[in-house]
């Protein structure tokens, strides 16, 4: 992984917490059948309009091509919840609305971001700001400093001597050998493995499943450095900050924590003072040993960038399809995925493709004037790559929540990963929602469905998954699986699920870099999963039970049962 705080491996650890902490459930679970009545000329269908009469690559490039990037606050972002309100409409879909999830922070937009070595050689270098840094208000000229520091003490050797510089700020990371494929697919072996359910000998690190205790010292040590760094340099009077990337082959990454110098850089009061750019390994490293051999260098660089409020708030956007059923219209099923982006590059395979698969779902089932018996609604978030607000936030306002823990220690460390800190208070909708599924794992085909340790879902899914095998889905695995917004859900206790999705070069090349673009999309690809989801989507409106649930969790009894978790044998961190 290129950062120790990358938002893909530590935005999903309160899954674990909604099974491992549960206890008896209050009410009777409802009765399931033991045989799944499926309508396979339903399955035909979605299927013959999934695969022959496809919107989603004119999705992608509308929402891609045409309006980019999608920062949490952004311009760009209002645009996405414009334009996917007037698709949804024009689909034929009811109640589409925004809703509205809170005060986010300050809006910002990149116009241009240029750096270049002027001496001892004249060289154009690949590079970008970071999300909200700050504008150097047009081009500057300055030496080039180099400073590493591990710890606050490291700083001290450099006092005085960066007032005016260019701050080359950390070491080069090592270039290593790629000894994978980028671009890869599950193999039978593998998908095996991901059946195979146990925590003894596994490496639960793809499935993104992170012990919290870990989370604390995370935000307090290493980033809480970061941020001391940066004001650091800022208080000697430097005038910009570079850092380097995280990968080769000139691609930059975006995150939170580390490129940014910090987490709430998104909120005034926790604003960089200085601009930030993001270099090329290649590029940084050249600069790095030229200063390491004493040999002056000068960088020329512009930082164009504009906010556009200190207050933007963040959206929902929502679009259903009516349930008919006089007795089960007002019950939900659910599909989703985050509509916000990094903006190094335009968002396509996180999330957009998730996006664009729940948009063609609703689309699927609108052409095929689908009269479902339960109200399906799509729901896209925004906000997740800083917390999960959008689908938090859902779920906070129509289902359920409990207190998170308000420690001193845990100030520091976002909401949605700050220990549970009192019971579940459940709402009335709580009991309405059959299921919630999610894509957010880049734009592979689906090749089956995490269960959530929601074993009385698997027969069920086994059987939905059975006449799809001639399309590559196959695998119902009982693990658990985080990262993204199906969390929340699960939270509560209810229904949440993740598809087992293609890894492609979702890890290896473009999630959070340069490189998530248009490019990097399949489209036969994406219109098999879009078919599997809204196949999913249907039966679960159309059977006569809601989906199964495990029993609600007890987060007020967190301290007393955190040990097995965060002794659990493979849960380690994410590799990259």
């Amino acid at each position: 992984m290129p950062h120790p705080i990358r938002l893909s491996a530590i935005a999903f650890l309160l899954v674990a917490c909604a099974t491992l902490y549960a206890a008896d459930a209050k009410t009777e679970p409802q009765a399931q059948p033991a045989s799944e009545s499926i309508d396979l000329n339903m399955y035909q269908q979605i299927r013959d309009e999934g695969f022959h009469r496809s919107h989603i690559m004119e999705y992608a490039s509308g929402l891609f091509d045409g309006i980019g990037p999608r920062l949490t606050g952004s311009p760009n972002l209002q645009r996405a919840y414009d334009w996917t309100q007037q698709q949804f409409t024009a689909m034929g879909c009811a109640n589409v609305h925004l809703e509205d999830w809170g005060e986010f922070g300050m809006g910002w937009q990149q116009r241009n971001t240029w750096i270049r070595m002027a001496s001892p050689d004249t060289a154009i270098f690949i590079a970008q700001a970071t999300p909200w840094s700050p504008s150097t208000n047009g081009a500057i000229t300055a030496p080039a400093v180099s400073v590493v520091a591990k710890e606050e003490k490291d700083l001290d050797q450099y006092k005085g001597k960066l007032a005016g510089k260019i701050v080359f700020l950390g070491k080069v990371p090592e270039i290593t050998k790629q000894d994978v494929p980028l671009l890869t697919r599950y193999d039978d072996k593998q998908l095996a493995d991901i059946f195979h359910f146990g925590y003894t000998d596994q490496d639960l690190g793809p499935q993104h499943v992170l012990p919290l205790d870990q989370m604390e010292d995370v935000f307090n040590k290493q980033v809480g450095f970061l941020v001391k760094e940066a004001k650091f340099v800022a208080d000697e009077k430097a005038l910009a900050i570079v850092v380097p990337g995280c990968c080769t082959s000139g691609t930059l990454d975006d995150d939170i924590g580390g490129p940014t110098l910090g987490w709430f850089v998104y909120q005034r009061d926790h604003a960089n003072t200085l601009p930030i750019a993001k270099m090329a390994l290649e590029n940084y490293g050249r600069v790095s040993r030229l200063l390491a051999a004493n040999v002056p260098v000068t960088i020329e660089m512009n930082v164009d960038t504009v906010f556009t409020g200190d207050h933007q708030h963040g959206f929902d956007s929502i679009a259903e399809i009516p349930g008919t059923d006089p007795k089960l219209k007002d019950q939900v099923v659910m599909v989703g995925g985050h509509l916000d982006s990094w903006i190094a590059g335009t968002g396509a395979t996180d999330d957009g493709a998730g996006a664009i698969i729940a948009m063609e779902v609703m689309r699927i089932l609108t052409a095929l004037h689908v009269q479902p018996r339960r109200t399906i609604r799509a729901a896209l978030w925004s906000g997740e790559e800083q917390g999960l607000f959008g689908s938090y936030g859902y779920v906070t306002s129509h289902f359920g929540s409990f207190p998170r823990s308000n420690t001193p220690e845990q100030q520091n460390v976002p909401l949605f990963v700050r220990k549970p800190g009192g019971p579940l208070t459940l709402k009335p909708e709580h009991k309405l929602l059959s299921a919630y599924y999610n894509i957010d794992n880049g734009g592979g085909k689906l090749r089956g469905i995490y269960a959530q340790e929601n074993n009385a879902a698997i027969p069920i899914f086994q059987q939905w998954i059975a006449p799809l095998k001639d399309i590559d889905v196959t695998t119902v695995s009982a693990r658990l699986t985080g990262s993204t917004d199906h969390m929340p859900f699960d939270d509560v206790g209810l229904p949440g699920f993740q598809f087992i999705q293609e890894p492609l070069d979702y890890e290896t090349r473009s999630a959070h870099t340069n490189m998530d673009v248009y490019e990097r999309l399949i489209p036969a690809d994406l219109q098999q999963a879009a078919v599997v989801e809204a196949i999913f989507v249907y039966n679960t409106a159309m059977r006569d039970q809601m989906m199964p649930r495990k029993p609600l969790p007890h987060p007020e009894l967190w301290e007393q049962q955190r040990k097995p978790l965060n002794n659990m044998p493979g849960a380690q961190p994410e590799k990259k």
